[in-house]
């Protein structure tokens, strides 16, 4: 379910933007110099594989991959872009992972991209991905307010626009045009604000990516968009991040607190209503992430080709030691009934 493209066209076509050049001063400063130089390296070692259909499907034949759902690097979200430019990226990166998965149509589908910083291109943009035969649309954890004078998150005789967070009325139109349709989004943080707190040691990904999906989750969960929303597909990366692991915390609030019941439910239950891959690392994680969530809602999931993904996504299922249902229900079942697909191939004949 996780796996990703780079897409040279939609780079392009942002080349020379100063938008970019704040983008990339942001990234930097959240990052740190030393995580920036290791990341460089390594999408330079594994360019071909984020770009060449034969490396893809080499990769999952190794790793006993049957199927895989595609969806554009985050770094592809440019979401500093104005409308005209926005438009052009996610028609671009619609058209690019549509072509990348045509040459594989029986094991690779794709997912889109829409403009959380534009909501009134949204719905159009989704429909657009949904027509080239894409299965949904990645969006990411909040949309950012403007940028910042350097090294200041409220520098004086700045211009600050506030972002927006999927919990925002704006994105009404589009969670219920997603619902109609059937289709999937999947939520994938593309950088922390917790900015330049986390530019050591890689903690900008390490902790930053499940803070926000953490944050981005409990949006939609205590704001009610799931009440109003019960048909909406929402598949979570990295597990959820940390909001899994404390539930309880969150039900409290709910109970004790007036401003928390935004949700007609306690907020532990609507993980039974979302997705998740199974990108957490370890067999406990999973194992736990399965007892709140439900053996249906979890998907296979691995990052590919990232390094902070796995290569071994079924070994790490097969180390959760789950009953061969559940086993089976992670490993195929589940991403084929969510995206429609076809699962018929005798068991003994089919691997993820």
């Amino acid at each position: 379910m996780h796996a990703h493209v780079i897409l040279p066209r939609v780079e392009q076509v942002v080349a020379g933007h100063p938008g970019l050049r704040e983008h990339r001063a942001l990234d930097a400063r959240r990052n740190g110099p030393e995580s920036l130089a290791v990341s460089g390296r390594m999408i330079g070692e594994r360019v071909a594989r984020l770009t060449r259909v034969p490396d893809r499907l080499a990769d999952m034949d190794t790793a006993g991959v049957d199927v895989q759902v595609v969806s554009p690097s985050p770094s592809h979200y440019h979401y500093w872009a104005d409308e005209e430019l926005a438009e052009r990226v996610c028609l671009l990166a619609g058209q690019g992972t549509a072509e990348h998965c045509a040459q594989a149509p029986d094991r690779l589908y794709g997912l889109g991209l829409v403009p959380l910083q534009h909501p009134s291109l949204m719905v159009g943009l989704l429909e657009h991905a949904l027509g080239l035969g894409l299965k949904g649309v990645q969006i990411s954890s909040h949309a950012p307010g403007s940028s910042h004078a350097p090294g200041s998150s409220h520098a004086p005789g700045s211009s600050h626009t506030p972002g927006r967070e999927l919990s925002d009325p704006a994105y009404e139109p589009f969670w219920a045009r997603a619902a109609e349709l059937g289709a999937v989004v999947f939520l994938h943080p593309f950088g922390c604000t917790l900015d330049e707190r986390l530019d050591r040691f890689y903690l900008s990904n390490i902790v930053g990516q499940p803070v926000e999906n953490a944050v981005a989750l409990s949006h939609l969960i205590f704001s009610g968009v799931l009440d109003r929303h019960p048909g909406l597909k929402v598949v979570a990366a990295h597990g959820g991040g940390y909001l899994p692991t404390h539930l309880g915390r969150a039900d409290h609030g709910w109970r004790v607190r007036p401003e928390a019941r935004g949700c007609a439910d306690p907020p532990s239950t609507y993980l039974r209503r979302l997705w998740f891959d199974s990108l957490v690392h370890e067999p406990a994680a999973l194992r736990a992430l399965v007892d709140v969530a439900g053996p249906s809602r979890v998907l296979l999931g691995s990052d590919h080709p990232f390094d902070m993904g796995v290569e071994d996504p079924l070994d790490r299922l097969r180390a959760a030691g789950f009953e061969p249902d559940t086993f089976d229900a992670i490993r195929g079942r589940n991403a084929a009934a969510l995206f429609d697909l076809d699962d018929t191939r005798p068991k003994e004949q089919s691997r993820a």
